[in-house]
């Protein structure tokens, strides 16, 4: 199952099962100090008293129940704080420990207040889209304002301005009833990982990448390779050769690419064919020596590449087993893509 606290795997949740129960959207829409979860961070309640998505490090979650059970029996949306430098706070006595606060809005996800524009922004994930998402928070007990903003509108492009390069923030904004407070969230397609090479060693990485909730694509051409009794976790698995790959559909969605086949003609035909794909990581198995015969065969030169190779593939994690090589690979794929330095939180 693909990572629960993804925001589009949280609309394909609600999705499968809208027409079945009262749900409520729970948002963080502000947080000061340390808090597990920051703005931006979405949860689904339904009245089954399921949960998906996190709101916290998992020791709020029931609390929040209670309240999201509220806001389907009034059909009133509610803000929630909990403060747990506050002894006399319900996260003080949790003994959560963190010292922050968190403050929630808790939406009912109906027919009345147009389904909180998840319709709209299925659709636009769907497309493969980048959105805003638009929540008025001082709604609460009246009707509820949101908007979903597709990226190629003059408005998304104002927000994104003010966001100035963060995921989510409180903006004061005047969407056509004057100006008032609103949580302005950017929603991202999947991470969209290209797998090449269907070997064992390709297993747990197809696993993880899809347990992160990205979309995972798997190409080998080679009958014995990349069957799909060993990769049930792969969104797509192409049978292809990977000179066919600028030709496909799906190559202009491909954020992240990871070239295993362990065949040296099969690489280089990978590495040249990823050339003018829009890829952010692009890794080849193996060590420095293989990267430098791949390269010639391809006939690349690493001062021209148009997409860098990074080779060999991974952080230095340690162990050698293909899990571990797929949680080495992955670590260093997922630091790119979010712009972390792959360093210790603290090294005292």
């Amino acid at each position: 199952m693909k990572q629960a606290n993804d925001f589009p795997q949280l609309l394909k949740y609600w999705s499968q099962q809208s027409g079945e129960h009262e749900w409520v959207l729970g948002t963080v829409y502000k947080t000061t100090g340390p808090t597990y979860r920051k703005a931006g961070a979405f949860m689904l309640f339904n009245s089954l008293g399921q949960q998906f998505g996190l709101l916290s490090g998992g020791c709020l979650e029931s609390d929040i129940q209670r309240h999201a059970k509220a806001v389907m029996a009034s059909g009133e949306s509610l803000t929630v704080c909990y403060d747990s430098s506050d002894e006399d706070d319900i996260s003080f006595q949790f003994g959560i420990g963190c010292g922050g606060t968190v403050y929630i809005l808790l939406q009912p996800l109906c027919a009345e207040n147009g389904f909180l524009q998840f319709h709209q922004l299925a659709a636009c994930l769907e497309q493969r889209q980048q959105c805003i998402y638009v929540q008025k928070i001082s709604a609460v007990g009246s009707e509820i304002e949101t908007a979903c903003l597709p990226e190629s509108t003059d408005k998304y492009l104002q927000l994104a301005e003010q966001l100035a390069g963060v995921k989510s923030g409180l903006l004061n904004l005047d969407m056509g009833a004057g100006p008032d407070e609103y949580l302005a969230t950017v929603v991202r397609p999947p991470i969209h990982l290209l797998v090449i090479g269907g070997g064992v060693d390709a297993r747990p990485l197809v696993s993880i990448a899809s347990d992160l909730g990205w979309e995972v694509t798997l190409c080998d051409s080679r009958p014995a390779n990349g069957r799909r009794e060993h990769f049930l976790n792969a969104d797509n698995i192409l049978n292809c050769p990977v000179q066919q790959l600028p030709e496909h559909p799906l190559y202009p969605s491909f954020n992240a690419a990871v070239v295993m086949s362990h065949n040296l003609q099969m690489d280089a035909e990978a590495l040249l064919s990823l050339q003018s794909a829009q890829l952010s990581y692009l890794a080849l198995l193996g060590p420095q020596s293989r990267k430098s015969t791949v390269m010639e065969l391809a006939g690349l030169d690493a001062a021209e590449l148009s997409v860098a190779v990074v080779g060999p593939a991974g952080l230095n994690l340690g162990g050698e087993l293909p899990e571990s090589l797929a949680l080495s690979i992955l670590a260093q794929c997922h630091a790119v893509l979010h712009n972390g330095d792959a360093q210790p939180f603290f090294s005292g």
